[in-house]
């Protein structure tokens, strides 16, 4: 029996986008993330080019009734551009560090990817048809002379070949000082968080002029500093529970309920080190690059440089099972 990551892997094996032998390609083209939508039906990836390229499942033909492993070109749009902070002298690279899919309301997608500073949230739409027998414009688009309009008639939508429209909805920036590693959207579908080395920030989808900055772990003198945030995510279905991971080792799980400011949090998940295995790498190598709810919201999986871990919410003091 396949284990689940044999299984995703042997899913998605016609989406390697290896190079062909002596074919031309640039570090803009190497993927960054990647990320599937809630029904696995849509991925999306993001690479060091600013680009975003989305593929779509295809179906299960009867002809083929294994091809739905298969995943296909759907949209490419560029999401982000270099940019440079003359404030700072420091430039912006375009690179996508994450993409994260909104969950799905009505027949649009939508997503939030981000490079080091700027999120933006985009709009996915299919259109398969197209008005026709405007009143005022002519079949070119341009305005008609009123004098020349005579008499009235309805327009009518007209089939059309599909085309897949990627537009830009929303552009959150200017609130992070450090690089941006994670996005997570809230089960509330309203809000999402950004997370940089020192602080986490609330967003509204709405709104992209302000955010609340609910973690800060910056300390007043820069010298003291012995860790940093890697990674956050919220809970799948309570809005209040969030949990980020530092370059310690060690997760904190925070309730908004409690405080504005989730400074302290309300668990600690971390492994008593062993001091007989102790070496110079092991903090390099203790550091969580990543974390996961499980779907039913009971367990947390990590993954550090050497092993995967899930833990288990009401067990702080050591994680259920690890995986070299």
């Amino acid at each position: 029996m396949l284990n689940p990551i044999q299984v995703l892997c042997s899913d998605i094996t016609s989406l390697s986008l290896e190079p062909e032998p002596f074919a031309s390609y640039t570090e803009a083209d190497i993927i960054s993330t990647v990320e599937f939508n809630h029904t696995g039906e849509l991925l999306a990836t993001g690479d060091k080019g600013g680009r975003v390229v989305i593929f779509q499942r295809e179906p299960e033909g009867k002809t083929e009734p294994f091809s739905q492993g298969e995943y296909n070109v759907y949209s490419t749009f560029q999401s982000h551009e270099p940019e440079f902070d003359y404030l700072k002298s420091l430039e912006i690279e375009e690179k996508i560090n994450k993409i994260r899919w909104l969950p799905q309301q009505n027949a649009a997608h939508f997503l939030l990817s981000t490079n080091d500073k700027t999120i933006k949230l985009w709009k996915v739409s299919e259109r398969d048809k197209r008005p026709e027998g405007y009143n005022l414009k002519d079949e070119e688009g341009r305005i008609k002379d009123i004098s020349t309009v005579t008499s009235l008639q309805v327009p009518v939508l007209m089939p059309m070949d599909l085309m897949v429209e990627v537009s830009p909805r929303r552009v959150f920036a200017n609130a992070h000082t450090y690089h941006v590693n994670s996005i997570s959207v809230n089960s509330d579908c309203e809000t999402y968080l950004s997370a940089d080395d020192l602080r986490i920030n609330l967003w509204h989808l709405g709104i992209t002029d302000r955010s609340f900055n609910i973690v800060d772990i910056k300390p007043a003198n820069m010298e003291d500093l012995t860790e940093v945030i890697t990674a956050a995510e919220f809970h799948p279905f309570h809005c209040n529970l969030f949990v980020y991971s530092s370059s310690k080792g060690t997760l904190r799980l925070c309730d908004m309920r409690e405080q504005a400011l989730c400074d302290k949090h309300s668990k600690l998940f971390e492994e008593p080190e062993d001091p007989s295995a102790r070496s110079f790498f092991s903090e390099i190598i203790s550091s969580v690059s990543d974390v996961k709810f499980s779907h039913s919201g009971r367990f947390l999986l990590t993954r550090d440089y050497l092993t995967a871990k899930v833990w288990d919410l009401n067990m702080e003091n050591k994680p259920l099972e690890t995986y070299q």
